[in-house]
């Protein structure tokens, strides 16, 4: 008999594993990758060909503390979705392929997205 903990990892990983699928990153357009947990959100500019991270931003990072955006609500993942647009901009990147994870479309997830575009990304 298998543990209910163990079932509902696994079925997270299942549906990260489904999104991915699809999604590839590439240096002219990498993938936006945001992930939460109990308590931080990290947000990432990956290039999947050579499988590099560009760019992060999350709520660990000293800059994000140094601006007060430490917890993990809607307003502070808007922040990090216009942060991670700029270090984009800075990078030339203005179009991004959209990676939610095993995450649904809402909250926390749709905030970051729409900080993204608001700084000017495109997906």
């Amino acid at each position: 008999m298998e543990n209910s903990l163990f079932k509902k990892s696994e079925k997270k990983v299942r549906r990260a594993l489904r999104v991915r699928k699809v999604l590839r990153g590439s240096s002219l357009k990498p993938r936006l990758s945001v992930v939460k947990t109990n308590k931080h959100i990290y947000v990432q500019l990956i290039d999947d060909s050579i499988g590099k991270t560009l760019a992060s931003v999350s709520t660990i990072a000293k800059s994000s503390k140094a601006a007060g955006l430490v917890k993990k609500n809607q307003g502070v993942a808007k922040a990090l979705g216009v942060q991670i647009a700029e270090i984009g901009k800075s990078l030339q990147v203005d179009r991004v392929v959209f990676d939610r994870g095993p995450f649904k479309y809402h909250g926390i997830i749709a905030m970051v997205a729409d900080g993204a575009r608001e700084g000017g990304l495109q997906f």
